[in-house]
């Protein structure tokens, strides 16, 4: 645990560095505080890593993904321009059946990455989706992105 606290503390400062530009004592010092607190808080938290993660599904599944975001991008542009602002908020209470942990975190982050809809909550396998009207929340209420998620990770039942 320490040579990875070391090599990603050494990572962080390099960033630091490079993005700062700063190289006076305090900035410099201050930039390897933060940079160890940092690769503290993410060296060996217990997170689980996702064992039966298919890649070649996560690589289809990005452009899907890129793909969805510039057209919700654009409906959500066209509601904003409206003159009548025809939104209709709406909060909604989604029960995935993702067993994989990182599925339901992919899932709720592509929700959130997709504009005109935010998770706003996840418990357990119950996601509460904010979404601007029902085209915005279509993927999710179709059951679309579920599938796609679902389909990168291999069933462990």
């Amino acid at each position: 645990m320490l040579g990875k606290l070391i090599y990603k503390t050494l990572f962080f400062y390099v960033l630091w560095l490079l993005l700062s530009q700063s190289f006076n004592a305090f900035h410099m010092t201050l930039g390897f505080i933060v940079s160890f607190m940092v690769a503290l808080l993410n060296t060996d938290r217990g997170i689980s890593q996702p064992q039966n993660l298919r890649w070649p599904r996560m690589l289809a599944y990005m452009p899907w993904l890129l793909w969805r975001v510039l057209q919700s991008g654009l409906h959500l542009s066209y509601l904003i321009l409206h003159p009548r602002l025809p939104i209709d908020p709406k909060l909604i209470r989604y029960e995935t059946t993702l067993k994989d942990e990182a599925g339901i975190v992919l899932l709720g982050n592509s929700i959130t990455l997709t504009p005109g809809t935010i998770t706003a909550d996840v418990n357990s396998n119950e996601l509460v989706i904010h979404a601007m009207d029902d085209a915005s929340a279509d993927d999710v209420t179709s059951l679309r992105m579920e599938q796609k998620v679902a389909g990168i990770f291999r069933s462990t039942e």
